[in-house]
């Protein structure tokens, strides 16, 4: 149970971080560079990150609902759910956007899930 609430914990904050890039830093040095831009794509596309940045906080906000909801069985669904959204949103992101995001969002999503799966299971 520890590991699979780490887990589901990890991918709220990488979203929480994704959040803070999109939303705030997009169009600055660390923002272009995270998402290799350059300062004209990042000024044109600034307020569609705004955008983007509020659904990876959608994402993230539903994680820890997942986390924190009181019945843990009903918990572990909705940890599942958004999981799941994540691992989709994460394969469309490196097919569309950049191939890393496989790595930096999907990834740790699935490696979640498998968690979460094997203490319902068990």
């Amino acid at each position: 149970m520890l590991l699979s609430m780490i887990l589901v914990g990890l991918v709220a904050a990488i979203h929480i971080y994704i959040v803070y890039l999109e939303m705030f830093l997009w169009a600055t040095p660390k923002g272009m560079k995270a998402f290799g831009m350059t300062e004209q794509v990042a000024k044109d596309t600034k307020s569609l990150a705004f955008n983007q940045g509020l659904y990876n906080g959608f994402l993230a906000a539903g994680l820890i609902w997942g986390l924190v909801y009181p019945n843990e069985t009903v918990g572990q669904h909705i940890q599942l759910f958004f999981l799941g959204c994540v691992v989709i949103a994460g394969i469309v992101g490196s097919l569309t956007a950049k191939k890393s995001i496989i790595y930096i969002q999907a990834l740790p999503a699935f490696l979640a899930i498998i968690a979460v799966l094997f203490q319902v299971v068990s």
